[in-house]
């Protein structure tokens, strides 16, 4: 007798053991891009993410990488099944790509692949891969540029293509991509090393069902959505009834001084929760903006982030939650406009919501941590070396917890990201590095303090250079908490023949000489608790150590150190 999916018992036990399977299934298609791809911003500074999916598109695992792409790869996967190419088109050698941020996606640079994985002739789910890439055209080096007014100036839009179909590569839609890149070689190197993690993936869930028997397999994925549902209600249930609203603030999206409101109502209701970010503001003329796929990633990392107990991090802890925020605000945006600097508005709509779930739940929120990914790009011009192109992403100070100091230099909230060693970047492109290291006096004085921010300098060895930068928190520096202080802000400068100039937070394009040095200074994190209730022997520690001067410890906290 045929057994349906819904009446499939699997025990607690068996359904940890699958998911732990799918978990390393999607951790070996992590270790297959780390040990394949070409550039140092997959394989060094690790910005890509690989994950797990059921027949309908819903993740139900994934290795531990990306927070903003992980909470966004169903989003893209669904909307690809829905409105471009529907289920029954794909095939068990067919490979889909798409970057297009309106399609799902959420900005050029992030190219996703997805593939079917098909067991007896029967879709049983999808396996999917998304990089951040070096370059993909664009107006900019590094597709990075903080001057866009419309995504047509941000590079190559892909909409959701077949780049592989009956296991055979669309060799024109490849030469298409490659024609419009200005390193192709190391793009299409790491878009090797995607195809080659879904073809472990697959294989590795093919197996699983194989073991399992397909009806309990879609069973088990089943349940393990509904499982996460179950613990993401509970957590909400513990959090009291009520609205709570915060606010913080871009500086400026590139293009205006005007700086853009981040807003967030949580309302929580029993065991359901509903975040309306209808006071956001306007979409922008600049790159700083989010399509909604991008906005719903944040809302759910925070949720997941500031649970109680753990919780398996699947799409069953979205169902609970209820997102509200008419198109187009800059956390909704809407074609065409530029969406590069996207990780801009995540990272500070996630400190918002924390800022508003810790009047729920104080005893477990941090204060603000630096909340943005600090992206400078340099492209080298060398007659002898040809372009190279670098796209870095620095790091500042984690908020500090109620009972303990925030991390220094710490990849923290929306991004999980690596440094790229310094020996290797000046290996391969004329660049040398002065200095890198933590910066004194950046975190949020407190009773715990932030976290710290860093410095770090490049300084150009050939004849020509380009640089971009999208930065943020030179204005409105990240916020303590229950009355510490705010970090300090962060700020970017050029020294050009022994003159020290201050730059703006978002340059497109800037041309440098040989011997200029580009300073990054970034924000720390903000502080918790008043200063003042600061233990004398962990301030006199913090002068030792040179996290905190002297003068400040003296000024903050009113102690010598």
């Amino acid at each position: 007798m045929n057994v349906s999916v819904a009446d499939v018992a699997i025990s607690p036990i068996e359904l940890e053991i699958i998911y732990n399977a799918l978990t390393a299934a999607a951790a070996e298609m992590d270790v297959t891009v780390w040990r394949t791809s070409r550039s140092t911003i997959v394989r060094e500074l690790l910005d890509y993410s690989t994950a797990i999916f059921d027949r309908d598109g819903w993740n139900v695992a994934q290795a531990a990488r990306i927070p903003s792409h992980l909470n966004s790869m169903s989003y893209f996967l669904t909307e690809i099944l829905a409105r471009h190419i529907p289920p029954d088109r794909w095939g068990p050698n067919d490979i889909v790509i798409s970057n297009d941020p309106y399609c799902g996606g959420q900005h050029l640079p992030d190219i996703v692949a997805f593939k079917a994985v098909f067991r007896d002739g029967r879709r049983i789910g999808f396996v999917g891969t998304l990089c951040h890439h070096l370059d993909v055209g664009g107006s900019s080096p590094g597709s990075y540029g903080s001057s866009a007014t419309e995504i047509f100036q941000e590079g190559l839009r892909i909409p959701p293509v077949m780049l592989v179909e009956g296991g055979k590569l669309n060799e024109p839609i490849r030469d298409i991509i490659l024609q419009n890149v200005r390193q192709p070689d190391i793009l299409w190197g790491d878009l090797q090393s995607q195809l080659a993690s879904l073809h472990i993936g697959a294989a590795s869930v093919e197996r699983l069902a194989a073991k399992l028997g397909q009806t309990r397999f879609e069973a088990a994925l089943r349940q393990l959505l509904d499982r996460s549902e179950a613990a993401m209600r509970a957590v909400i249930g513990r959090i009291p009834d009520g609205s709570y609203e915060f606010e913080d603030h871009i500086d400026d999206d590139g293009i205006s001084d005007a700086p853009l409101r981040i807003r967030a109502k949580l309302t929580v209701r029993g065991d359901e929760l509903t975040v309306d970010l209808s006071g956001c503001s306007p979409q922008a003329m600049g790159p700083s903006n989010a399509t909604l796929s991008s906005t719903c990633s944040t809302v759910f990392y925070a949720l997941i982030a500031s649970a109680d107990v753990p919780i398996a991090a699947n799409a069953g802890c979205y169902r609970p939650v209820k997102i509200v925020a008419p198109p187009g605000l800059c956390v909704s945006a809407v074609a065409p406009a530029p969406v590069v600097h996207r990780i801009a508005i995540g990272h500070r709509l996630a400190t918002v919501l924390f800022g508003a779930l810790h009047q729920a739940v104080p005893s477990r929120m941090p204060a603000a941590y630096y909340a943005v990914s600090y992206v400078v790009t340099l492209q080298t011009i060398d007659p002898e070396l040809g372009r190279r192109v670098l796209v870095e992403i620095e790091v500042g100070g984690a908020g500090a917890l109620p009972d303990s100091d925030g991390a220094s230099a710490l990849s923290f909230g929306m991004h999980n990201n690596a440094n790229i060693p310094m020996e290797m970047i000046e290996s391969d492109m004329p660049v040398t590095f002065l200095g890198y290291g933590l910066l004194t006096d950046t975190g949020g004085p407190g009773q715990r303090r932030g976290g710290l921010g860093l410095w770090r300098e490049w300084r150009i060895d050939c004849a020509m250079a380009q640089l971009s930068t999208n930065l943020d928190r030179f204005k409105f520096r990240p916020f303590g908490l229950a009355g510490g202080g705010p970090a300090a802000p962060s700020a970017l400068y050029l020294v050009r023949d022994g003159q020290t100039q201050a730059l703006p937070s978002k340059v497109t394009n800037m041309m440098l000489k040989r011997g200029d040095v580009v300073r990054l200074e970034t924000s720390g994190g903000g502080g918790f608790g008043e200063a003042r209730l600061r233990a004398r022997e962990l301030v006199e520690r913090d002068v030792r150590l040179g996290y905190v001067s002297a003068a400040a410890a003296k000024d903050s906290y009113g102690k010598n150190g």
